[in-house]
């Protein structure tokens, strides 16, 4: 059993779900534009109508007071509150996430939101995007426009979701909006996504004291794949990269002096300012938790790399240490090539707790991806997704039994949804959902998941 108050939840993301991408005077994001670029998105696909939940809100809030949850995690389109990324407000556009939190709160979910899901204004990417200083400031600002409208009945909040992603897919790799392949240009968008972070921070502290803000950051166990000094010299570059380059600045005020040595035959940090780190590490009242899967890498040259490739043509994101291998550690993996591994969870809440300052933790995102199979009935049988939830729920209970500060778990994702450059091929959803009729139907997960919930605990193994 899981303590009284532990937070139940599941969680989406704008771009992912709403779809109406010219609705209401939206204005065009980054990933509008990439989803228009050939060979950037597997099928073609794009999220122009995705599944419908900018006209659909009410019967998915519904869906989610059936499955019982306490909590729902959602992000705020920017271009849709601010379609040119700055200036005054898009009324239409915030109205709308102003009718879901009603919604949300009259079934009595707790509506927690993120600021920022990767969806970039158009113009300010034109105007050079994350690896530009002035971005952050532009997102301060909206921070404080959504806050002032919506802080009254939000409470939770969050900044920018894997700042990671953001920096290093999108501007080093490819893989994700706006393709840039760029390494210098990707340092420089990880710093100012944590500045941005920071900035908001202080412009939502400055309107309701009461609000709870948290960052979010997307965390992998690291694992040297033989004990050798080159595989243990790739677990250090990739653990500094993925994980304490964000974590110090935001908890520490401080960048790894070894990541910052990796990445200086890159870029000089002359655009880290005076004063930037102590911005970046304002206090936190939590910090949210994304995690999916261990990394297992190696440094000897040529090493093999594992299934989890790129969707479509991509460079590399790992800037300055494009050499690492990443290797298949043998764990059953998903759809999408990730390795499952619970105890891979427990280590990162443990270090969480042994090398940073103690925060109230919450799993933020955590699922998997199967290939669903509608029976001749209708009815969805996942059993592998239940049992990848089952594994890590698990491990948050012993966590939370040896005094680890978890508070809540968000499985992603409430529903099936466009799963950025794969499109709709892979399917995270608690609820699936037939693109062509936008029907949703409960998969066996969520039917577990419900049970889970109203017990407020794990009754009996995943079936």
């Amino acid at each position: 059993m899981f303590p009284t108050g532990f937070v139940w939840g599941a969680a989406t993301s704008a771009y992912q779900v709403e779809g109406s991408i010219s609705a209401d005077g939206r204005g065009t994001s980054i990933w509008d534009t990439f989803c228009r670029q050939d060979g950037r998105i597997v099928g073609g696909d794009n999220a122009e109508v995705s599944i419908d939940h900018y006209n659909r809100y009410a019967e998915d809030v519904r869906l989610m007071a059936d499955l019982g949850l306490t909590a729902y995690r959602f992000s705020v389109s920017w271009p849709r509150i601010q379609p040119d990324g700055s200036g005054a407000y898009n009324a239409k556009g915030l109205d709308f996430y102003k009718r879901l939190v009603d919604e949300l709160l009259s079934y009595g979910i707790d509506p927690w939101l993120t600021l920022y899901h990767w969806d970039l204004p158009q113009a300010l990417e034109d105007a050079g995007g994350w690896p530009v200083r002035d971005t952050s400031k532009r997102f301060a600002d909206f921070a404080a426009t959504v806050h002032a409208e919506l802080g009254d009945r939000v409470r939770n909040w969050s900044t920018v979701n894997e700042p990671w992603c953001s920096a290093f897919v999108g501007y080093a790799s490819g893989e994700h909006a706006p393709g840039r392949r760029e390494p210098a240009a990707a340092i420089r968008a990880a710093h100012h996504l944590n500045l941005a972070h920071g900035l908001a921070v202080q412009a939502m502290r400055a309107q309701h004291a009461d609000s709870r803000i948290g960052g979010c950051v997307n965390l992998y166990a690291i694992t040297p794949a033989t004990g050798s000094e080159e595989d243990a010299d790739a677990a250090r570059r990739i653990d500094g990269l993925q994980n304490r380059f964000f974590l110090d600045a935001l908890l520490k005020g401080a960048y790894p002096e070894d990541v910052l040595k990796d990445l200086g035959a890159v870029t000089d940090p002359g655009f880290i300012a005076d004063g930037d780190l102590g911005v970046i590490a304002a206090p936190l009242d939590m910090l949210l938790i994304n995690y999916y899967s261990r990394f297992t890498v190696s440094g000897v040259p040529g090493g093999a790399r594992s299934a989890a490739a790129a969707p479509t043509d991509s460079g590399s994101p790992w800037v300055g240490s494009e050499h690492v291998g990443f290797v298949n550690g043998g764990r059953p993996v998903t759809a999408m090539g990730w390795e499952i591994d619970g105890a891979g969870l427990r280590e990162v809440l443990d270090r969480l707790v042994a090398e940073y300052p103690r925060l109230p933790l919450y799993i933020s995102e955590n699922g998997a991806a199967f290939d669903d199979v509608v029976a001749g009935d209708g009815t969805i049988h996942d059993p592998e997704r239940a049992a990848y939830i089952d594994a890590h729920l698990r491990v948050c209970h012993e966590a939370v039994e040896a005094g680890i500060p978890l508070n809540g778990y968000f499985a992603w994702s409430l529903m099936d949804n466009f799963e950025w450059a794969w499109g709709y091929g892979k399917r995270f959803g608690l609820v699936y959902v037939d693109y062509e009729t936008q029907i949703r139907t409960m998969k066996s997960s969520a039917l577990w998941y419900a049970d889970v919930i109203r017990h407020g605990g794990l009754p009996g193994p995943a079936e």
